[in-house]
């Protein structure tokens, strides 16, 4: 069994159930511990002990008083508690970097990370349903315009949907690459209109606004997001939210990129060939252009 499962979840509450053991040299090592949580969970006891200016044996000394069989098993905990996270959203983008490199064995990061996406898609099985995407392409095929929107993370998917989009012969617009242009942009919305938000983490402003907009021109609302980011109110008509990766994994952009190019294979299989003609048409066009112009 995993001793590290026997103590307090928490390093406060560790410490504070074997207070009356720790020495001077040890309230420095966790003023050091509890400061860089992310150092702590990647250094050995040895450079524990030297950011905290004391003998190199201490860290060791302190990992025995708080119940571990040496520094190494401590660091296992923290490392524990570093991937859990403990329900936190890890905004701090150390701290998901470091607690991916936690995670992975050395020489195995790739497969951890494969590892991490493949179970990221896994559950989509049992998340995300026919009727989920058919509600979303439907909308998309009656919207006289789609205006999509994406921040940080999501703004590489945002520019790749309003791409297909476009060349699926909707009319599309990248709001997120429209940011100087977003009042004159928004000002056109109409209630046969489409915005289709993306939301990672946690919803950002923009999103918020773009909502209430959306909401007073009677526009319809589509939300893809994972579960910190499908906080939006007033709530969008239609919505995915899917799980990218638990805290410590990578948090994949493959998941929702998945779900919108179903999407937009699924608005192909409904629009009574317009996508597949407009397609067409685009290639030809392209083929056409002199060979200096980028195709």
């Amino acid at each position: 069994m995993d001793k590290t499962l026997e103590h307090p979840k928490f390093l406060g509450d560790l410490v504070a159930q074997n207070s009356a053991k720790l020495t001077e040299a040890d309230a420095r090592l966790l003023d050091i511990l509890m400061r860089d949580p992310i150092r702590a969970a990647m250094n050995n006891g040895k450079e524990v002990s030297l950011l905290a200016g004391v003998h190199p044996a201490s860290a060791v000394r302190l990992a025995r008083r708080l119940g571990f069989s040496g520094y190494p098993e401590f660091r296992s905990y923290l490392q524990s508690n570093l991937v859990r996270g403990h329900g936190e959203d890890f905004d701090n983008p150390a701290a998901r970097i470091a607690a991916r490199l936690v995670r992975a064995e050395e020489g195995e990061l790739l497969s951890t990370i494969l590892d991490s996406e493949i179970a990221a898609l896994e559950q989509l099985r049992n998340s995300v349903c026919d009727a989920d995407i058919r509600a979303f392409s439907k909308s998309l095929r009656d919207a006289r315009r789609i205006f999509i929107m994406g921040r940080s993370h999501a703004t590489s998917l945002s520019a790749l949907i309003a791409l297909r989009l476009r060349r699926s012969g909707y009319d599309a617009v990248d709001l997120a690459a429209a940011q100087g242009q977003f009042a004159e942009t928004a000002m056109t919305m109409r209630e046969d209109d489409v915005v289709w938000l993306l939301s990672f983490r946690k919803p950002a402003t923009v999103m918020v606004d773009l909502r209430c907009i959306a909401a007073e021109k009677g526009a319809t609302t589509l939300l893809l997001a994972d579960p910190h980011g499908a906080r939006i109110n007033p709530a969008p008509d239609h919505q995915i939210a899917v799980s990218r990766g638990g805290a410590g994994q990578s948090q994949s952009l493959v998941v929702p990129m998945t779900i919108a190019n179903t999407i937009i294979l699924d608005l192909a299989a409904i629009d009574n060939g317009r996508s597949m003609q407009a397609l067409e048409t685009f290639r030809t066009f392209r083929d056409s252009l002199p060979a200096r112009l980028d195709r």
